[in-house]
């Protein structure tokens, strides 16, 4: 059986993501998602509330887990899960450069363990967490915003927008 493990911070999950996972599936037997967590890293949303946005934007699959992981190398998480490969979304040059050296770190640390790169349609390959956290806040947001995430991530969006414009208050 061939397993992948998909990471990322996925704060929030986007449109990029979701179709990094439907390759997933398509490619892989197993498809794990993991939300990797940074203790030193500021977030959005909390680990629960990432795993809940993930849970709620992708359909129910047997082969499919939405999982998280802390404090350890993504690597050693593939061998943790018994996965065979990492899969990685490669959206610029600067993407490819910083995942093919992570690529031979992990063959260093796990050469079991193989890396596949897989490069999004154009229409989403500029897309990231950050753009979309970027773009939220100024009147209208919301349609500019629905474009690049899922409904249970615009949603969660419009709420935390809310719930920051009244502790502003």
């Amino acid at each position: 059986m061939r397993t992948a493990v998909y990471a990322g911070s996925f704060d929030p999950p986007t449109n990029g993501h979701l179709w990094m996972i439907e390759r997933g599936l398509e490619l892989f037997d197993s498809l794990i998602v993991a939300i990797g967590d940074n203790p030193a890293k500021h977030y959005t949303f909390s680990v629960a509330q990432r795993l809940e946005l993930l849970r709620t934007s992708t359909q129910p699959c047997a082969r499919l887990t939405i999982a998280h992981f802390d404090n350890r190398y993504l690597v050693d998480y593939a061998k943790l899960m018994n996965a065979d490969y990492i899969l990685r979304g490669i959206r610029s040059p600067h993407d490819y450069e910083y995942e093919r050296v992570m690529r031979h770190i992990n063959s260093d640390m796990a050469p079991q363990i193989n890396t596949v790169f897989l490069m999004p349609p154009r229409d989403i390959s500029e897309l990231s967490s950050n753009m979309v956290i970027g773009l939220t806040g100024p009147l209208g947001w919301e349609d500019n915003v629905r474009r690049y995430v899922p409904t249970p991530v615009l949603d969660a969006l419009i709420t935390r927008n809310a719930l920051d414009k009244t502790q502003a208050d």
